[in-house]
């Protein structure tokens, strides 16, 4: 989950693409010379992460591979090392980057997503952290395969999964695009080098290694970033920042409310459905302690967002025409994505900027590392075994999401060193996970008896078409439907079309759920044309029996007259997903009900349910055996 600004205006978002740093030049304000001391002190600290991923990797329990063990850190991250990592789920490369460059090019209002992203893991722990704690989800696509089948999981798989990986391409570009300004060291060589001490310790060491190196990277980020601000401010070159001249807070303009508002809910809604904060929610020892993690790392995004905030400020009192620096001013967009490391650059002395440059790096690393490892579980878990193979063992999912890990490493660097239009697709992707995956989420979390897959699947579709028509210029995607306030000449929507989107799905999802269930429960239409099998013509259909259903108690009907039974672990241990994992398998006493007609080879389902599980099991003698076993 990725971090940093996913849908700022045109001006005030961090243009991650390359074309300003062509591989093949020398970029004309940059040094002739390869910086050797920049170069050992990028080694260093390299190093020293890729020393503590490996230390943390050896805290795993020896001998235990198990999904949990590797994907959630086997649910036993404490608070101290929670707290670190669930900041890191969003101050990353982007975040900081950012963060200087909207203060520049637009001033302080519009810089929204220090104060979004902080109300994004506020609003997550309320609405999100508890319930799916206690639920023992392993991944966030977990309760959506549950309501809408594995398929559809599947489904809703892509704009996640697209998301994370093209995020990670996204800073491994920014990073290798950084150390080519300040120290001149090859672009390819810094992003590959990046790329690998990433994977190498997320391969072994799984959430763990993630975790650890958040805490390292984050010292890195907030000492290194503070210990230049001193010098740049202190800059004979630099100008007060109460000068009249020096607009560093900026305005929203009458023409601009509605977009204003619409990136605001983007980053507070949209940052939710985001396997990289969901896996640290669901490795937290309890369900009361994801929430407090949720609340603390907010304050700690707000807290890390003071260093860019005021790197920015400076950047925007400073003439840079009477500085070293030799490029095009008036800064042309290529120039202001990158004002964070120029800044370290020209204002502060060479053994200054060094420490501000392995924060840099350790902004990306946070950020490569734990995209790559959400990106590898969900697909190892919710693609892998819940769809093709359910019978896998503990140890091939292990090794499925170890391969997984290897080859989104290697799709992130390659796509960042060889398509320059990636932060478009991952601005687009991350818009899709706000209209698609957001809604969804929010139904089948809080309202899941009002949602189906046939409303699943319509919501799906509206969402995309309607957020595709919208346009995106960061990837020359031209607007099909031009929203009122759409701007020609910049090809820019002042509508909140997104938003629109999100709403849109939300309403069609709830609509289409419930004309289907209508249409199929009052006979309208034939169980037959139930072709999802999720409202009447069920092949395998779990379903509560208990008056209340945090008692856990479900059963499915087998066409042979076999019943599973599915149990709700206890929050102490918190590890099983009672909607996925089955307790054991329970014998009958009797054949299905009288009456009902054979359907050798096929799950059926009585109309009444509850009638048939009390004509053959005694209810509350079940009840008693679940509880005693667990």
């Amino acid at each position: 989950m990725p971090s940093g600004y996913p849908n700022l205006p045109k001006s005030d978002r961090p243009d991650l693409r390359l074309r300003q740093f062509e591989f093949t030049q020398v970029d004309p304000y940059s040094p002739k010379m390869i910086n050797f001391a920049g170069i050992v002190s990028i080694v260093l600290f390299y190093v020293l992460i890729l020393a503590v991923g490996i230390w943390a990797a050896r805290k795993k329990e020896a001998g235990n591979d198990s999904e949990e063990e590797v994907m959630l850190a086997g649910r036993s991250i404490g608070l101290f090392v929670g707290i670190f990592t669930m900041t890191a789920t969003w101050v990353g490369g982007g975040y900081i980057n950012g963060t200087a460059e909207a203060i520049y090019t637009r001033g302080l209002v519009w810089c929204q997503a220090p104060f979004g992203y902080a109300l994004s893991l506020v609003f997550g722990g309320i609405f999100f952290a508890n319930k799916m704690r206690e639920q023992g989800y392993i991944t966030m696509l977990d309760p959506l395969q549950d309501a809408f089948g594995e398929r559809m999981g599947g489904l809703l798989f892509l704009p996640a999964l697209c998301g994370e990986v093209f995020w990670a391409a996204g800073i491994l570009a920014a990073l290798g695009a950084t150390l080519a300004v300040i120290i001149d060291m090859n672009q390819s060589a810094s992003v590959i080098l990046s790329a690998c001490i990433a994977v190498f310790y997320t391969l072994f060491g799984g959430l763990y290694s993630v975790a650890y190196t958040d805490v390292i990277q984050l010292f890195c980020i907030f000492i290194g970033l503070w210990m230049c601000i001193p010098f740049a401010w202190t800059n004979p070159k630099v100008q007060s920042l109460k000068s009249m001249e020096v607009d560093w807070i900026g305005e929203v303009k009458p023409g601009e409310y509605w977009s204003y508002v619409d990136y605001g809910l983007l980053l507070i809604f949209g940052g939710i459905p985001w396997q990289v904060y969901f896996q640290r929610v669901l490795s937290s020892k309890t369900a009361g302690r994801a929430q407090v993690l949720s609340y603390v790392a907010a304050i700690g995004c707000i807290i890390m967002a003071i260093p860019p905030v005021l790197i920015g400020a400076i950047a925007k009192a400073t003439p840079w025409n009477e500085t070293g620096y030799t490029g095009p001013y008036p800064f042309t967009e290529a120039e202001t994505s990158m004002i964070l490391p120029m800044v370290l650059q020209y204002l502060t002395p060479d053994f200054v900027s060094f420490f501000g440059l392995g924060a840099v790096s350790a902004a990306v690393m946070s950020s490569a590392d734990s995209s790559i490892l959400s990106a590898s579980s969900m697909f190892a878990r919710n693609v892998y075994k819940l769809i093709f193979r359910q019978r896998a063992s503990e140890m091939e999912i292990i090794w499925v999401m170890r391969v997984g890990i290897g080859v989104v490493g290697v799709l992130s660097t390659v796509m960042a060193l060889t398509i320059p239009s990636i932060y478009g697709l991952w601005s687009m992707c991350s818009d899709l996970v706000y209209v698609i995956l957001f809604p969804q989420l929010l139904m089948v979390v809080h309202f899941k008896e009002y949602c189906n897959t046939y409303g699943s699947l319509a919501a799906y579709i509206i969402a995309f078409v309607v957020r595709i028509s919208g346009g995106e210029p960061l990837m020359g995607l031209p607007a099909l439907i031009h929203y009122p306030g759409y701007d020609e000449e910049t090809n820019t929507q002042a509508f909140p079309f997104r938003t629109m989107a999100m709403l849109m799905s939300l309403v069609t999802l709830i609509g289409v759920s419930y004309g289907t269930q209508v249409a199929f429960l009052t006979g309208r239409l034939a169980p037959g044309y139930d072709f999802f099998r999720c409202v009447v013509n069920i092949p395998e259909d779990v379903e509560r029996v208990g008056p209340d259903p945090a008692e856990g108690e479900q059963m499915a009907v087998l066409a042979a007259g076999i019943g599973r039974l599915y149990g709700s672990k206890d929050e102490s241990n918190g590890r099983v997903n009672p909607a996925l994992e089955p307790d054991y398998d329970m014998e009958p006493g009797c054949d299905k009900a009288a009456g009902e007609p054979e359907a050798p080879h096929k799950f059926f389902m009585d109309k009444n349910i509850e009638s048939l599980y009390k004509y053959c099991f005694d209810k509350r003698s079940i009840a008693n055996t679940m509880r005693e076993s667990a």
